[in-house]
């Protein structure tokens, strides 16, 4: 499948952009399925954290990495890579960016301010 096939118009999906991302989101029962593209170049300290004003991302991000390569970066220094295709369980309090010139198309599940409790989503102090 072709990273332009992944962007084709998703039904019933409210579409919005934040900061460059583009993010389709469909609710599911309880719970919401998103794509989210992730341009080349993106960057959430320099793109999201100016609208958003946390110092790092405060999401639980899950789902499947569909196309692309996301780093992230978190507080402690700990460093994750995700290459599509891979299963992504972020935990909250990181930055992220896009590595390489192609976007990252994220397929993520959440259950909006829930997602981390209802996953059992943290992680783990640096030792």
């Amino acid at each position: 499948m072709a990273t332009t096939d992944l962007l084709a118009p998703l039904k019933n999906a409210d579409h919005r952009e934040m900061g460059g991302v583009l993010i389709d989101t469909v609710r599911t029962g309880n719970s919401r399925v998103k794509r989210v593209v992730y341009p080349a170049g993106f960057r959430w300290s320099q793109h999201l954290k100016p609208l958003i004003g946390t110092a790092l991302c405060q999401h639980a991000h899950v789902g499947f990495l569909a196309a692309g390569h996301l780093r992230i970066e978190y507080a402690d220094g700990g460093v994750e890579d995700y290459v599509a295709p891979q299963v992504v369980a972020i935990a909250p309090g990181h930055d992220g960016w896009v590595v390489g010139t192609e976007p990252a198309v994220l397929i993520q599940f959440d259950f909006e301010g829930e997602t981390v409790a209802r996953l059992g989503l943290t992680r783990p102090a640096k030792s």
